[in-house]
């Protein structure tokens, strides 16, 4: 069998593959390993090789070594025709990627196809484009005696990015962090969650493929603590952190980012809001919500898990938002019509479900799901759960204070736009927020009041590359994409000419 078989699809291969990882230019194993189990079936796919301190030291001063070589004396053009085979490699090996991204998340094969996957290229072509037309400033100055002067920035890489990637887009977030940082020559030294250690190992045999220097790119598969995750973080050859993850995990490293000064991108959690105004279009507003809050079984740092819906149209919304969680499918995966995808593991399932627990002891009325699917086959092996939606709890409860990664939202009602900004604005987090209105107006006043990195109106998910993404308060430091990863992964530096 394949590593990447097509069997991956449902998640019963006919035998358990092993991930190695990649370091130099070579995959390499070692001596521990661990299990990577199916989320659709519970049955292991993958016997994954987990990096001692040793394999990572490898990583990273192959990565230091690759910045002094070819690779550190290409030109901007250069790197970017790099990145250019690399997204045709990635598109090359398409169906392997859908196989590896579908094997390690359960999600449906239509998601991987549409989503996943073809950002995995998009966003190497978009970096390549990008790292090449940014300008640089200048400025001519002129002084009091008369005498000029050029200032102008030079761009360099930052050096060893360390880029450490969660389960719930693997590919996607993995490609949107590696692409800028190649773009502006550095080398990386990869860290994918223990739960979806595919992708990027199809991700390292494109680089490969593609020719990409030796060392250039890195992949040590692990867990976080006093495993590859804390020796990647903590090793003194790393120069930059970037990091998607829950807020605790950030917190972690940026305490041991700080003993060297080292420069760190966070993208952490979130306690979204969405707001759904009574001048709103009902129809897209409900759908709109049914995509926010239960794409991905809501495993997606920007899904909405509060919803406040204004008071003339809340008991309408209501009902027709449980009546769409309620007919989401179920079916295998490969099943082009699945909606559905089951939580990534059983220990995050258990966490779900005890919220669902936890809103029922707070009060609050369940209006649809609340418990854990049957099946009569494979799939009651897996993670799978009930979208739900729920109603009735206090804004203290923990509940809505709290953030649950899983397929569920409490929705409450509220009287005027004021309260409504005020309402999505009580958080702890601050990374998203979906609003509902025709009123253009409102739209505008709803992005300049409401405390999150990202405002969406009348959509949701809609990204331009080029614009700024991250968050505020708990979810998160800094911001990437566009000109603003160019920053991060780049160090500037002034040079200043007298001319007379």
């Amino acid at each position: 069998m394949s590593l990447w078989s097509p069997e991956l699809l449902t998640g019963q291969p006919a035998a358990v593959g092993l991930l190695r990882h990649f370091v130099g230019g070579s995959f390499v194993e070692s001596a521990s390993r661990f299990a990577k189990v199916s989320p659709v079936t519970g049955e292991q796919i993958f016997d994954v090789c987990e990096a001692d301190e040793a394999t990572v030291d490898a990583a990273v001063v192959a990565a230091r070594a690759a910045l002094k070589g070819p690779w550190g004396r290409m030109s901007e053009q250069e790197r970017a025709g790099v990145l250019r085979r690399v997204a045709d490699g990635l598109e090359r090996r398409f169906e392997d990627l859908v196989a590896a991204e579908v094997g390690d998340t359960g999600k449906s094969i239509s998601q991987a196809r549409t989503l996943d996957v073809p950002r995995g290229a998009a966003n190497f072509r978009a970096f390549a484009d990008f790292a090449t037309t940014l300008p640089t400033e200048s400025y001519a100055t002129t002084l009091p005696d008369g005498r000029r002067a050029l200032n102008y920035a030079v761009r360099k890489p930052v050096g060893v990015v360390a880029v450490v990637v969660p389960w719930n887009l693997p590919l996607l977030l993995l490609t949107w962090k590696v692409a800028p940082a190649l773009a502006c020559g550095n080398a990386v030294v990869v860290k994918p969650s223990e739960e979806t250690p595919a992708s990027a190992t199809v991700l390292a045999e494109v680089m490969a493929e593609a020719g990409v220097p030796d060392g250039v790119f890195n992949l040590v598969h692990g867990f976080g603590p006093s495993s590859a995750g804390e020796y990647l973080t903590r090793h003194p050859g790393v120069d930059a952190i970037t990091f998607t993850g829950e807020s605790a995990t950030g917190t972690a490293i940026a305490k041991v980012a700080a003993d060297r000064v080292k420069a760190v991108s966070f993208e952490l959690g979130g306690k979204n809001a969405g707001l759904v105004f009574a001048d709103a279009s009902l129809d897209d507003a409900v759908e709109g919500s049914v995509r926010s809050t239960f794409t991905n079984g809501g495993q997606v740092c920007l899904c909405t898990e509060r919803l406040y819906v204004q008071r003339p149209v809340f008991d309408e919304f209501c009902t027709r938002l449980a009546a769409r969680a309620a007919e989401l499918t179920y079916g295998w995966p490969a099943d082009e019509a699945t909606t559905n995808m089951p939580l990534i593991s059983k220990q995050h399932r258990d966490k779900v479900l005890s919220y669902y627990d936890l809103a029922r002891a707070e009060g609050a009325e369940v209006l649809t799901g609340g418990g854990v699917p049957t099946f009569g086959d494979a799939r009651d092996g897996g993670c799978y759960i009930q979208p739900t939606v729920v109603t009735g709890l206090p804004e203290d409860a923990r509940t809505n204070r709290e953030e649950i990664f899983g397929p569920i939202c409490h929705v409450a009602p509220f009287d005027t736009e004021e309260q409504a900004f005020a309402l999505a604005n009580d958080s702890d987090y601050g990374l998203a927020a979906t609003v509902w209105t025709r009123d253009v107006g409102r739209a505008h006043r709803a992005g300049a009041a409401l405390d999150v990195g990202l405002c969406w109106v009348n959509t949701w998910f809609l990204r331009d590359l080029r614009t700024p993404f991250g968050g505020v308060k708990l979810s998160g430091v800094g911001r990437e994409g566009g000109r603003h990863s160019v920053d991060f992964y780049t160090e500037t530096t002034n040079v200043c000419v007298e001319l007379s």
